[in-house]
């Protein structure tokens, strides 16, 4: 049988690894991508005939037309006309600090309708959030990740009352935070923007990590009396290894369709689907990692710690 529980230190050094190495790439980006849903700014898109355009000049010509800083960046996203692959656009970001008004995107936009090769016809997209509202967002969101986290406890507390439900819950919690600090991690290492796209995928994995949390735990619940005379250790390991099968075929199964919709929208530069599926692809192999190899062992940890004392307080 393997030892999944016999590999339970190594496997706790592979995730401080790697939220270290998040952390280490946080502080070298000097903070986490926020996009302007959750800080605030305002973001043009314009589409272009073509992308022969100089990022960089018409940058310097916006900051110079409105006094404020901008970044300029070429951007495709996929074009439902099958003749043209792709839609070539001109973005431009503003943050927080220089969140523009109406008239300012206004005057942007005639500007770079007279100087730049725009696209004739277009209308641009334009999002502007005021940093009062990025930050009320941003709250929001914590609230709502906050809500299924404790709403997880109440059911795990009630449906697992024979491994003392409530640590179990909370042990699941725990491996719900790891989750979600790789996930974050992720974000950290590829600069890549934290937006609602991220509450949906955090409260995705928040939903499918636990659910391979509980599928060990019932077999744990089960072989509590099937096997009431090995030790806590080797009735866990059992039971992890029988929910073996059952999470890696579910695992990949997920995964294979959520590669593939990675792969499409990389091929068709469809940038909210990419930044959606990335994320979701790490964050569901964590949350399987953290079912098998954070939130049980845990869980048996302070089990085994529990007996002990109870056998040196019945002694004493």
């Amino acid at each position: 049988m393997i030892d999944v529980i016999g590999k339970r230190k190594y496997m706790f050094i592979v995730s401080a690894v790697l939220i270290l190495i998040g952390v280490m790439f946080l502080l070298i980006n000097g903070g986490f991508n926020w996009d302007i849903q959750f800080e605030g700014g305002t973001i043009i898109k314009i589409e272009m005939a073509n992308d022969s355009y100089d990022a960089a000049a018409a940058e310097a010509d916006i900051e110079e037309l409105l006094g404020k800083t901008v970044t300029v960046q070429k951007e495709k996203t996929f074009n439902p006309d099958a003749q043209v692959k792709s839609i070539a656009l001109l973005s431009i970001k503003v943050t927080k600090e220089n969140t523009l008004n109406s008239s300012e995107i206004n005057a942007v936009v005639d500007f770079l309708t007279d100087e730049y090769n725009i696209k004739a016809g277009t209308i641009p997209q334009i999002k502007s959030v005021e940093p009062f509202i990025g930050i009320e967002l941003r709250n929001k969101a914590l609230m709502a990740a906050g809500w299924a986290m404790l709403l997880i406890v109440i059911y795990v507390g009630i449906r697992f009352r024979v491994m003392s439900g409530i640590s179990a819950a909370l042990f699941g919690i725990v491996a719900l935070v790891h989750d979600a600090l790789i996930m974050l991690s992720v974000y950290a290492v590829f600069n890549i923007p934290i937006n609602e796209v991220f509450v949906a995928a955090i409260l995705t994995i928040i939903g499918y990590s636990m659910n391979d949390t509980i599928v060990i735990y019932d077999r744990i619940r089960e072989n509590t009396a099937l096997m009431h005379k090995a030790d806590i250790e080797t009735m866990v390991n059992t039971s992890i290894v029988q929910s073996l099968p059952r999470t890696i075929n579910t695992l990949v199964t997920t995964l294979l369709t959520i590669t593939t919709l990675f792969v499409f929208a990389a091929i068709f530069n469809v940038e909210s689907i990419r930044q959606f599926a990335f994320p979701l692809i790490i964050g569901l192999t964590s949350g399987s990692y953290s079912s098998i190899f954070i939130a049980t062992p845990i869980w048996m940890i302070w089990k085994k710690y529990r007996i002990k004392k109870k056998i040196l307080d019945a002694k004493s």
